[in-house]
């Protein structure tokens, strides 16, 4: 029992959201667990300043599994092109909410609106400039995660917020989002793909998860980034797949692999070492077998070409080298952001949208009843659009339902998520294929130690949006050893989560996970399965 006059304190000192904010009526997202809202502070404070949030509502009672891991890694990794997480608020009903940066663009917004353009007879594409800016911030972005040992696991262009031009925001800041489905992936106990068999959305997914690779790597992340690259360079999924199956609890897809194959070629022994030593190897070959499928003259060549993309261009160099078949020959982040393609004018800029006013529609709010419809609404509306690849809107009104089935809620073994999931749309972040993580003292050199230096020095950075972006920055050995140690000493951590959840001891320093209140949690521990 927690003691009765810490309660009367906690209750005493608690915020409340509805006193802070206004955010009625202004909901302008549903994900997997949670409703997100476009809000505002009644009273601007410094604590507060006058600007736009974004309040997500986790739904249920308590914290589900993906909310405790985004809120434990949110709370340590601090980078510019990373959504931030400013509070965490607890109510008396057991509420939890997420106070998080409010942006007002994403790249499935975006994208959608060029390939609108497109299919009328009106092509506007992407600026170049602007391609090449959002690439080499979410390049930045990801190279910091993968620099402290995590892997995002599902980036895809509904995670890529944009921010817009309202007061107090950095106008055209890429931040990446949903964290909730990433890990730490140095030492783990167990092979990452026994606990997560299913990770990343389909369309985004590398071929060796596909394949039932039993060991990934940050591969995956950068194969995914190859995809969004395709997607901003074509206005068009490069690997959409018609006949997903989200409730698939294997990672093998062959509709998924053939599409691949279908664009890039069936990999030769010479491209792919390891290519017939993949678990689901034999299977791919019973199907296609079996469908008599073949890829004769298929090649990321071609399909680029299609798409006035030539093959001699530095854009579909470094394309290629994303989007390489073998995990170990694919490209690194860092290495990528070294690419001539970001050396060539126009070179890329903090504000994305330098130079030109923001196209692109504000969000809208929507109303409570039925948010996915009015998702699929926002795309099918357009009967152009399906009239000119009604194949490609398909899969694209398909990609609302596209999540890995272990994103599911799990809550203490009863409580279990809503089923509906689609396209959240919001600004603290998008709710699409989520993934594990663990929250970690903020004093522990693991985490704290390696997190806070890069977090201060990208703090002090100017932001001039006609300058190029800034290098990530890079970790030091110092830090490098920080992890190194924290991972061996909480090696046993490594898989699961632990929440303080028992009597208040007012010396303990212990850190808050939940940023309820002045006082720390003792040390009686649960462990969340992983």
């Amino acid at each position: 029992m927690i003691d009765y006059a810490f309660k009367q304190e906690l209750a005493r000192t608690r915020e409340n959201v509805d006193d802070l904010f206004y955010y009625d009526g202004h909901k302008v997202g549903r994900g997997t667990y949670g409703h997100v809202f476009k809000a505002q502070p009644k009273v601007p404070s410094a604590k507060y300043p006058a600007k736009e949030y974004a309040l997500k509502l986790i739904e249920g009672q308590g914290f589900s599994m993906s909310a405790c891991r985004e809120i434990a890694l949110l709370r340590e990794l601090k980078h510019p092109n990373l959504i931030c997480l400013q509070r965490v608020f607890l109510t008396n009903e057991k509420k939890v909410w997420l106070l998080l940066d409010y942006a007002e663009h994403d790249l499935w917004h975006i994208i959608k609106y060029h390939r609108g353009a497109k299919a009328k007879k009106m092509p506007v594409m992407v600026p170049k400039g602007m391609v090449k800016s959002i690439l080499y911030q979410i390049l930045d972005g990801i190279h910091y995660l993968h620099s402290n040992w995590v892997l995002h696991r599902d980036l895809k262009p509904a995670n890529i917020l944009v921010m817009g031009d309202a007061p107090g925001v950095h106008r055209g800041r890429v931040k990446i989002a949903d964290m909730g489905f990433a890990r730490i992936f140095y030492n783990p106990l167990k092979p990452l793909a026994e606990l997560d068999p299913v990770v990343v959305t389909f369309w985004y997914r590398a071929p060796e998860l596909l394949l039932g690779a039993k060991h990934y790597t940050k591969a995956i992340d950068v194969w995914a980034i190859g995809c969004i690259f395709a997607e901003l360079l074509t206005a068009e999924p490069v690997f959409f797949c018609k006949e997903e199956d989200i409730k698939a609890q294997s990672p093998y897809h062959y509709d998924q692999l053939k599409r691949i194959f279908t664009v890039m070629g069936y990999p030769q022994e010479s491209e792919w070492n390891d290519f017939k030593k993949m678990p689901d190897y034999h299977k791919l070959q019973t199907d296609i077998k079996s469908s008599q499928t073949a890829f004769p003259n298929c090649s990321m060549t071609r399909y680029m070409e299609k798409h006035k993309i030539e093959s001699d261009s530095p854009q579909f160099k470094l394309l290629v080298k994303l989007l390489t078949m073998d995990p170990n020959k694919r490209i690194s982040c860092k290495d990528a952001m070294e690419e001539p393609y970001f050396k060539m004018d126009p070179k890329p800029t903090e504000d994305v949208f330098y130079k030109f006013e923001i196209p692109y529609p504000k969000r809208e709010s929507l109303p409570d009843a039925d948010i996915k419809k009015s998702l699929a609404m926002n795309i099918v509306d357009d009967q152009t659009q399906q009239a000119t690849n009604p194949q490609v809107n398909q899969a694209i009104n398909q990609q609302l339902d596209s999540e890995p089935v272990n994103k599911r809620l799990r809550m203490g073994g009863q409580q279990q998520m809503n089923t509906n999931s689609q396209t959240m749309f919001s600004g603290g972040e998008f709710h699409q294929p989520m993934q594990p993580q663990h929250m970690i003292p903020q004093s522990m050199d693991m985490v704290g130690g390696m997190m806070n230096q890069p977090q201060q020095q990208y703090q002090q950075q100017p932001i001039f949006a006609s300058q190029p972006m800034p290098a990530s920055m890079p970790v030091s050995g110092q830090q490098q050893m920080a992890i190194m140690q924290g991972a061996q000493q909480f090696q046993h951590q490594s898989m699961g989560m632990y929440i303080a959840i028992s009597k208040v001891d007012y010396r303990n320093p212990f850190f808050d996970p939940l940023g309820m209140s002045p006082f720390s949690l003792k040390t009686k521990f649960f462990t969340i399965i992983s």
